[in-house]
């Protein structure tokens, strides 16, 4: 595997990690009121998943990956991205939803900080959607787009801390 091929598939990969990307931080504009869990708690006596993740933004983050997905689908004349922007869109949700109740488990509270499950949750999950259409993701390529996705995470949050969408920088 050379530099040249590395590189050629970074930049595939980015492409196609867009679309979660996007479903990831699409909730944070539209606030929901209806947690997923429904306000129940698990058995360990914490909420499942708590009031940040509610119906709304999980349809949002589908969505809105998936109205990415068309618009790559369209650029690239490619109807191959309409799936991904689909599977990105809900393998972010997914993700987050799973690290919320990974949080939760583990005695965090609503907002507090865990670095990397925070910053890797939705682009973990959305690489199994991936692998499973299989796309094609070589190991280094890979690493290299969790490091973009890490850094542009903290970048975006405290963007959206700075503009008023979020009340925590992170």
């Amino acid at each position: 595997m050379d530099v040249a091929e590395v590189t050629r598939n970074y930049l595939y990969l980015f492409i196609v990690f867009l679309p979660a990307m996007v479903a990831n931080g699409s909730p944070v504009v539209f606030k929901g009121k209806n947690p997923l869990d429904m306000g129940k708690n698990f058995i360990d006596g914490y909420r499942i998943l708590g009031d940040g993740k509610t119906v709304e933004g999980f349809i949002v983050g589908v969505l809105a990956g998936t109205i990415f997905g068309v618009i790559e689908a369209a650029v690239a004349w490619d109807t191959r991205y309409i799936a991904i922007g689909f599977l990105g869109g809900l393998g972010a949700m997914l993700g987050d939803v799973t690290g919320s109740f990974i949080k939760r488990r583990l005695g965090y509270k609503r907002g507090q900080p865990v670095l990397f499950l925070d910053q890797l949750d939705f682009a973990l999950c959305t690489t199994v959607f991936y692998y499973l259409y299989d796309i094609e993701m070589n190991p280094i390529s890979l690493l290299l787009i969790y490091v973009t996705i890490f850094l542009l995470h903290i970048l975006t949050n405290r963007l959206a801390h700075k503009t008023g969408l979020k009340n925590v920088p992170y």
